[in-house]
């Protein structure tokens, strides 16, 4: 019985331990992350998307918009219109379309977080919580029901990948890749807690 207590009590405590427990406080300044930042005109990406057992492949074309609100269309090659978002520059969110399959309240919630992550707006230098971990910079913001992570190397001069989190883990991990002329030529979306990527290729000119 005491054994078992036992068992009982240690799984409890390893669940319960934080992903980011290690990491310690350090000085540093957020405006580094600004290099980062994608300056999406228009791009245009040909996209892979495995979400709920389902496999969908075409265009995301990402536009800023004359009112700096940003569009977001993802679409089959003829057209068929799979998504059709708009994220102002307040932090608003529309959606225009959205197929039936995905026209689930979690999942909408779920891309809306992902790509605030990558297009990295509405990032403050004076909300930050600057930490280090094994040559790691983690530039942190509290959002609702979680937090954004930015992780560059300790110089500075590489993103090394993004974080959505809750206080004790990740639930998603994403990586920008190959900038050219301000935008990232590749994105990956990862979910660690259900079957969800995203692959994005972009097209050139």
């Amino acid at each position: 019985m005491r054994c078992l207590l036992f068992s009982s009590c240690l799984l409890l405590m390893l669940g319960c331990t934080s992903a980011y427990k290690h990491l310690q406080s350090t000085t540093g300044d957020a405006a580094v992350l600004q290099q980062f930042k994608p300056t999406f005109s228009v791009a245009l990406y040909k996209a892979g998307v495995d979400v709920m057992g389902n496999h969908l492949s075409g265009l995301l074309m990402i536009k800023r918009m004359p009112d700096s609100s940003v569009r977001m269309v993802f679409s089959n090659e003829i057209g068929f219109k799979f998504f059709d978002f708009q994220f102002s520059k307040d932090s608003g969110f529309k959606v225009f379309s959205i197929i039936q399959q995905m026209n689930k309240k979690a999942l909408i919630k779920t891309l809306r977080k992902d790509f605030e992550l990558v297009m990295m707006e509405n990032i403050n230098p004076q909300d930050v919580l600057i930490r280090k971990n094994e040559g790691l910079i983690y530039y942190t913001f509290q959002r609702e029901n979680g937090y954004y992570h930015y992780i560059t190397n300790t110089e500075g001069t590489e993103l090394v990948r993004l974080e959505r989190s809750s206080k004790r883990k990740p639930v998603m991990q994403a990586v920008m890749k190959d900038y050219v002329n301000g935008i990232p030529d590749s994105i990956g979306i990862t979910h660690k807690n259900f079957n969800f990527t995203i692959a994005l290729k972009r097209i050139p000119k």
